[in-house]
Order: C-alpha cells, then sequence, then structure tokens
C-alpha cells in the first residue's frame, strides 16, 4: 500500500511530540482505577487527530472510533495503568509519584495507540474503513478488561489486536505465536484456624505457622506427584500473616497466592483440587480452614489467521530475521484475554531491550528502549490496514 511507504515519514514527524508524551505519562503514572490524567490526556489527543471519542467507558477507560460503524470493525487495545513499585531507573523524566512506577511498559503501549491513531487519522482511505481504540485501565488487577466489556467497549468488533513489550527481546524485534500465549491466572486465600497456646508447650496447641509450613510445601509436593506435569502448574505465595508474639502459638494464619496454569480445562478443575488436597494437609494435623479461590484471567489464546497476518505485516517492515516465533508461552497473566472470550484476537511481543539488556517486568529498574515506540506503531498500523483490506475484497467478493 502507498500510504505504507510513507508512514515512516509521517511517523518522524510527530515521534518527538509522542515521545514528549510518553515521558510526561511515565513521570505521571496512575495507579488501576486512578487513571483520570492519563485518561483525559489521551482523549485530547485523539480529539485533536480526529477521533469520535467516549471518556468513562470501563470506569476510567476510553474508546474511540474512526470511520463508519456498520461494516467490519477492526480493534486495537492498549493498557494506561502503572504498578506500585518505587521507580529507581535514575530517567530525567522518573515518576514523580513516590512508589508508583510504569514499570509494565503501559506509558509506552498508550502512545503506541496514540500513533497508531494519529498514522490512520491521516489515511486517506479511513473514512471507508471502521477502526476502534480502546484505552484500557487495570490491566495489572485484572479488571479493566471486565469494565469495558461491561459498557459495550467491544460490541460491533470484528477482532482485536493487543502488544505488550518484552525485555527478553531487543529492540527492533517482536514475537509471535498462535494458540496460547499467556497462562490462566487465579488468587488463592487460605486462612488456617489452629489453636493457640504457650511456645513451650505446643503439644498442648494447634500451631498454625506450623501447618501453614505443611501446606505451602505440600502443595508443591502434591503438583509434582498427582498432577500431570506435561500440563505445568505453578503455585506461589506472596503474603503470609500470623502469629502475635514471640512465644506464643499462632491460632490463625493467613496465606495469599496465585496460580497458573496453562491449559483451560485442568484450571477449571484447580479450585476444587486445592481446596481437597489443602482441607487434607490441614485436617491432618487437627486444624480447620478456609480455602477461597478468585480466578483473575483466563489464558490468552493467539488466533492463528490474526497472528499470521500480524507477522505478514511484521516480516513486510521490519524483514523476516526480526520476527521471532516465540516456542513457548509465558505463565504470565494479561486480562487482554477477557476480551478474547468474544471475538478472535491476537497479542504480539515487543522487544524493548537496548544493548545492555533490560531489567525484568514489574522490576524498578526496568527501563524500556525508546526505540521500540515508532517500531509497535509501524506494526500495528500496517497490520490493521492490512486485515480491513483483506476484509474489504471478501466482502466485495461475496457481493
Amino acid at each position: 500500500m502507498t500510504f505504507l511507504k510513507h508512514s515512516n515519514a509521517k511517523l518522524n514527524k510527530f515521534l518527538p511530540e509522542l515521545l514528549e508524551i510518553r515521558r510526561h505519562i511515565h513521570a505521571h503514572p496512575e495507579l488501576s482505577g486512578e487513571e483520570h490524567q492519563t485518561a483525559a490526556l489521551v482523549a485530547g489527543e485523539l480529539r485533536k487527530y480526529g477521533w469520535q471519542v467516549q471518556e468513562g467507558v470501563g470506569r476510567t477507560g476510553v474508546v474511540a472510533e474512526l470511520g463508519p460503524t456498520n461494516g467490519p470493525v477492526i480493534g486495537l487495545r492498549v493498557d494506561m495503568d502503572a504498578l506500585p513499585i518505587e521507580e529507581k531507573t535514575g530517567l530525567e523524566y522518573s515518576s514523580l509519584r513516590q512508589g508508583v512506577m510504569h514499570a509494565c511498559g503501559h506509558d509506552l503501549h498508550t502512545c503506541i495507540g496514540l500513533g497508531v491513531a494519529r498514522l490512520l487519522a491521516e489515511y486517506e482511505q479511513s473514512s471507508s474503513m471502521g477502526f476502534r481504540l480502546l484505552f484500557q485501565p487495570a490491566e495489572e488487577i485484572a479488571a479493566g478488561a471486565s469494565w469495558m466489556k461491561a459498557d459495550g467497549a467491544i460490541k460491533g468488533l470484528d477482532a482485536l489486536f493487543g502488544v505488550h513489550v518484552f525485555p527478553e527481546l531487543p529492540v527492533g524485534q517482536i514475537g509471535v505465536r498462535k494458540g496460547s500465549l499467556t497462562a490462566a491466572a487465579g488468587e488463592l486465600e487460605i486462612e488456617i484456624l489452629g489453636e493457640g497456646g504457650h511456645g513451650a508447650r505446643p503439644h498442648q496447641a494447634v500451631d498454625s505457622i506450623w501447618i501453614a509450613s505443611k501446606v505451602v510445601t505440600g502443595i508443591q509436593e502434591a503438583i509434582s506427584r498427582r498432577l500431570d506435569a506435561l500440563n505445568p502448574v505453578v503455585v506461589s505465595f506472596g503474603k503470609i500473616e500470623g502469629g502475635k508474639a514471640f512465644n506464643v502459638i499462632a491460632d490463625r494464619v493467613r496465606l495469599l497466592g496465585t496460580v497458573r496454569c496453562l491449559d483451560i480445562s485442568l484450571h477449571q478443575n484447580l479450585p476444587d483440587w486445592l481446596e481437597k488436597t489443602i482441607k487434607g494437609i490441614v485436617g491432618s494435623c487437627g486444624a480447620e480452614v478456609s480455602v477461597q479461590y478468585r480466578c483473575i484471567a483466563p489464558p490468552i489464546y493467539n488466533d492463528p489467521f490474526l497472528t499470521d497476518l500480524l507477522e505478514e505485516s511484521a516480516i513486510s517492515l521490519l524483514g523476516a530475521e526480526k520476527v521471532v516465533r516465540l516456542a513457548q508461552p509465558s505463565l504470565g497473566a494479561e486480562d487482554f484475554a477477557e476480551f478474547l472470550q468474544d471475538l478472535p484476537g491476537t497479542m504480539f511481543r515487543l522487544g524493548v531491550a537496548n544493548k545492555e539488556g533490560c531489567a525484568p517486568l514489574h522490576n524498578g529498574q526496568f527501563c524500556a528502549d525508546e526505540r521500540s515506540l515508532e517500531i509497535g506503531i509501524e506494526v500495528i498500523t500496517a497490520t490493521l490496514l492490512k486485515w480491513m483490506h483483506t476484509r474489504l475484497e471478501a466482502l466485495n467478493y461475496q457481493i
């Protein structure tokens, strides 16, 4: 397409402005559900580009549309929220909010969405094609996608694309994968109810801390011996509360952890399996237990056709050597998957490591190479246009 040949020149004209916006967002991060300033900035920019904008979709989300909505409509979702992490990068535009940081690259995602919006607005045929952009809040607490769905954000969409920064790949490369990309995730809460007593006489008490330690290790042992090793399950505890004094046996302990699994059918059975296993361990020690399980997000399943389309577009722009087929899915979770319960979609990984590397996601030293912004914008724009032209050609052929 002629437009794509000139898109780089168009992008270069406003890329410095877009980088300034990205740095502003990075310096002013907002936690999940609190993205008021970010959403207002995004909405203002989109209106300047000529998009029809709706604010307050999914609480603090923004939806923008361009072109007709009575025909095929293709979508892009990007997220906006930050994390409760202290920034340690030393950047000139480091977070100005103590204990809050864009440690997962959502500031880059947001500006990729803005860059795509600006390029599409300058495309001469955009008035005959339907595009929708979803700027999502609260991805980090796996709630924003559900909020936006409830407000009708994906109603009428034919397909949805997504992107996430990837420190394991160098800037200039992207990663694609058909099928499973991320794991299903859940939150596990366990409350053990024992009986307190004197630390010198444990036989007269029911030690909840001792039982909690058996639960933590017992679950790992049960996974390795009672579940199929070809379907990995990860249970990690991130919080434990219990006890009041050094010489008093605790009567109550609370454990909070996360569960990850790639196989959706296994994930659906895990709550019952975990409850039975935990109750068996705790009961054998003479205590009672309450087990609560909350599903956080289903797994992302990348539609093969859409993934092929994206891969072809990326190869035409970057070259085949820059497009990496990811061999393994991730046990991380992404609530982009919530949208894919209702329509086909695909998400790709955007390389952001410079020659010195890149700290992991959710790390106070995470620092993405800003050159990835341009690559993300061009790959997504090319893919959206390719999808739209393919769909319109198919419709015309049928007519």
